[in-house]
């Protein structure tokens, strides 16, 4: 079956050169994208309600930009004056270059792992006196607290903000032939929203593993998978499905 319309379960990208453009122009393909869930902070009285005084924190864990965005809001709403000796520990160079936004970088203590948690895991052992936060989702993965319970550092995590799941009733009568999914908890906010959903014709794209057994645990066919070594990117396993789909167009 061919595809024509693509709905990615993201918000739309902003930069312009995003390979998801440059898909649809050249498979003549339309792509929608809708947020099937979205972040909300909580509020200071609910980190208070987890015993959680900033000041008693030498170093902060900070693996998103959510993460860092939420943390000093609740530092601005509590009135606490983040300290210069604060040292933070990014999981990433694009979360420790938005960490720009709040504080001078050139005058913090700033450590930067590569990409994944157990890569910034050795930068945290070398200073294992210091009392870490972790402020984070609701939603952790396991490996991060097994990370650092393996190091044995003094830390604490932090509910500072929620996944939920958006409101999608408006998608009720639209249909897509392919739909693109980046987390469980994508696939859990399409069941909450239609409870009744039968794939049937509409083709499902996942984006790792985790994705794949929460689309096969829910009864569905799992249609594009990424990543694989070929197609290491979802926008690349989408047009190699698309080119073989459309043949003959």
């Amino acid at each position: 079956m061919k595809v024509k319309t693509i709905l990615v379960s993201q918000p739309e990208p902003k930069i312009e050169n995003s390979p998801y453009f440059d898909l649809q122009q050249k498979q003549r393909v339309k792509i929608d994208f809708r947020p099937f869930i979205h972040v909300e902070g909580v509020s200071s009285k609910e980190i208070r309600q987890q015993k959680i005084d900033l000041k008693n924190y030498t170093a902060i864990i900070l693996t998103s930009r959510n993460a860092v965005d939420h943390f000093f809001r609740i530092a601005d709403e509590m009135r606490f004056k983040v300290p210069d000796t604060l040292k933070y520990f990014c999981q990433s160079e694009a979360v420790a270059y938005y960490l720009q936004k709040y504080v001078v970088y050139r005058k913090r203590k700033i450590y930067v792992g590569k990409r994944t948690f157990a890569e910034l895991s050795p930068l945290i052992k070398k200073y294992k006196d210091e009392k870490f936060l972790l402020p984070n989702t609701d939603k952790v993965k396991p490996e991060v607290p097994n990370t650092l319970d393996a190091l044995g550092v003094d830390w604490k995590q932090a509910t500072f903000y929620k996944t939920v799941v958006s409101d999608l009733s408006d998608l009720a009568n639209v249909s897509y032939d392919i739909l693109v999914f980046f987390s469980p908890s994508g696939i859990e906010s399409l069941f909450k929203n239609f409870p009744e959903f039968k794939q049937n014709d509409t083709r499902i794209a996942v984006f790792g593993n985790t994705t794949i057994k929460a689309v096969e645990e829910k009864g569905l066919r799992v249609d594009i998978a990424a990543p694989t070594p070929e197609t290491p990117s979802m926008t690349m396993a989408l047009e190699k499905y698309i080119e073989k789909a459309n043949k003959g167009k």
